[in-house]
């Protein structure tokens, strides 16, 4: 499987991913919204989640590398919590030993499930 992630000319370049991804495979994975069980500040909270969708695409023999499209949800969002959002995508990646780059959307919402949820991680992957 082949994912090629770009940031087509035209199209800012943002450091934490990248615009198109163009996928070749078979079948669709659909990984339901993930998030930490063990409650946390926000930035806890992203990393847990990131390595919880790690866990739903090895189930399927997929990994980051497969992904094509990341869409998270965070409650109350504010662009002064983008801080601890990059801190937890960090220290994700670095459990997984990968760069998580696909393109992405971030969503502000009013609440999750239960309060203790501060964020909600989605992916999208395409596989052989």
């Amino acid at each position: 499987m082949a994912v090629h992630l770009i940031d087509p000319p035209g199209l800012p370049e943002i450091p934490i991913y990248k615009q198109v991804s163009v996928a070749t495979g078979s079948k669709l994975v659909h990984v339901a919204g993930q998030v930490a069980w063990g409650g946390g500040d926000l930035a806890t909270q992203v990393e847990e989640s990131y390595l919880n969708v790690g866990t739903a695409l090895a189930g399927v023999g997929a990994t980051f590398a497969d992904v094509v499209k990341l869409t998270m949800h965070v409650v109350d969002w504010k662009p002064e919590l983008m801080p601890q959002v990059l801190d937890g995508i960090a220290r994700a990646s670095v459990k997984l030993g990968v760069t998580i780059e696909a393109p992405a959307s971030l969503f502000g919402i009013v609440a999750l499930d239960v309060p203790e949820h501060l964020v909600e991680i989605e992916a999208t992957a395409v596989i052989d």
